[in-house]
């Protein structure tokens, strides 16, 4: 099967040379063939939001409708959200590794790089984190957009009784480090937004890789209207993938001074008192530890294979 074109949204700023660290208040829409070099920023080419939907759209009405019972077979159309300290041509060569490896081999379906405007500099860290959280705004409106999409379809589907006009695909995230970040602060707005919505899922699964939050994030216990239960509304599951060998996350706590544990080296603070639909799962024995560990999920088979059976729905007792 033919190889799906690259898609990205972004929130940087734009010089001559192509995207930076600046954040702007409004999203830009892009593309480019799928063998194209994605790390050469002449390679893509702007869409108007609404172009860039009709594209999507295209590509997803070629997904089959399947049989319930066949629903882990059922395609996506995913978001991978980068980390900090990626510049944006470290945010596209991780994407098209990830399309690569996970997205293309498997036919999974449609990969979409959102990329927001990290400084790409181990010095930047707290601008990085103040973008993350400005960046929610952004985030949100696609989130948002998604929304209205995933309801249209349904509501076309219900009036004609035909349910070849629901929404073919899954939607998906894969967030890293702080882009978890990104995904918390615009799913929180979104949601508030929405006024929380209760008759929709938009996203079915969240995978937070590595994920530079607080550990009890989803703690029940949490005042209503927290971030993390307004997240655990709007998805049908969450999963944190996490290791005690994640030094760049140690040393995230440390510059915070109310010494919240990381959720992506630590685990869930609770695992007790969470949302029924959010897990962790200690992924310290399934990366390579000759890579580097902040990003090993990515860069290992067996994380990757669990990665896909995160988006895919295994049930979390049948992981691994």
């Amino acid at each position: 099967m033919a190889k799906p074109a690259n898609f990205m949204v972004t929130n940087r700023g734009r010089s001559d040379e192509g995207l930076t660290g600046r954040r702007v208040n409004t999203l830009s829409f892009f593309t480019c063939p799928p063998a194209a070099d994605v790390t050469k920023f002449k390679s893509w080419t702007e869409l108007t939001a609404d172009q860039f939907e009709k594209e999507l759209l295209q590509l997803v009405a070629t997904f089959p409708m399947l049989e319930d019972e066949d629903n882990s077979q059922q395609k996506h159309l995913s978001l991978f959200v980068h980390g900090y300290n990626n510049s944006w041509s470290d945010a596209a060569k991780r994407y098209v590794q990830i399309k690569r490896d996970l997205y293309d081999a498997t036919d999974l379906g449609v990969l979409i790089m959102y990329t927001w405007p990290s400084e790409g500099s181990s010095a930047g860290y707290l601008p990085d984190r103040e973008d993350a959280r400005d960046s929610g705004q952004q985030s949100a409106d696609l989130f948002v957009r998604l929304h209205d999409l995933v309801l249209v379809n349904q509501r076309a589907a219900l009036i004609t009784k035909d349910p070849g006009k629901a929404c073919k695909a899954k939607i998906s995230i894969i967030a890293h480090s702080m882009g978890n970040y990104v995904v918390q602060k615009g799913l929180a707005v979104a949601a508030r937004r929405l006024n929380s919505p209760q008759l929709i899922t938009l996203v079915h699964q969240l995978a937070m890789v590595a994920a530079d939050v607080d550990n009890d994030l989803f703690q029940t216990d949490q005042k209503e209207g927290e971030d993390g239960s307004l997240m655990a509304n709007l998805c049908y599951r969450i999963g944190a993938l996490f290791t005690g060998l994640d030094d760049v996350l140690g040393a995230s706590a440390g510059l915070k001074h109310f010494g919240k544990r990381r959720l992506g080296r630590s685990g869930l603070a609770d695992r007790t008192k969470v949302w029924d639909n959010v897990f962790d799962w200690d992924v310290s024995d399934l990366i390579d530890k000759r890579k580097k560990i902040h990003s090993a999920v990515f860069d290992s088979p067996k994380s990757m294979a669990l990665l896909e059976e995160i988006l895919r729905g295994v049930d979390r007792k049948h992981l691994g």
